[in-house]
């Protein structure tokens, strides 16, 4: 069976190196699925969770904010603005910073804090549901 060789690097160093039968993305443009010989693409993440399935079948979660994302017909590469791997994911701070955007969007008043207290809400939304997916496979 073909694998592709994933890397995940963050501006706090590399978070993942290895091979794969799959790899899920959170597209700018929705959930992409990755396979062997994937047609080379470029294109910017959302925040959200990154699975990934290595050749043994198992999968690893990574929650990424955002950043770009390469694929190549035999490499992945998610250049991440920052990564956590799935058991770093804490979900009661996830909901209280997701608590914390929906009162700092409910209190902005300029266009630019409303754009801001927009992104951080997005963020905050996509690291919470991340959490609670992994609490589900953990439990």
């Amino acid at each position: 069976m073909a694998t592709i060789q994933v890397d995940i690097v963050s501006a706090e160093g590399a978070i993942y190196s290895g091979t794969a039968n799959m790899v899920f993305a959170p597209a700018s443009m929705g959930e992409v699925g990755i396979a062997p010989r994937h047609a080379p693409m470029l294109t910017t993440l959302k925040p959200g969770e990154v699975r990934v399935e290595d050749t043994d079948g198992k999968e690893h979660f990574f929650y990424v904010t955002g950043g770009m994302l390469e694929i190549q017909p035999t490499l992945v590469t998610v250049l991440a603005d920052t990564a956590l791997r799935g058991e770093q994911l804490d979900e009661a701070a996830a909901l209280s910073a997701r608590n914390a955007a929906q009162e700092a969007l409910q209190g902005a008043s300029e266009e630019t804090d409303l754009v801001q207290a927009q992104a951080e809400l997005v963020e905050a939304e996509a690291r919470y549901r991340a959490a609670q997916k992994l609490k589900g496979k953990r439990g």
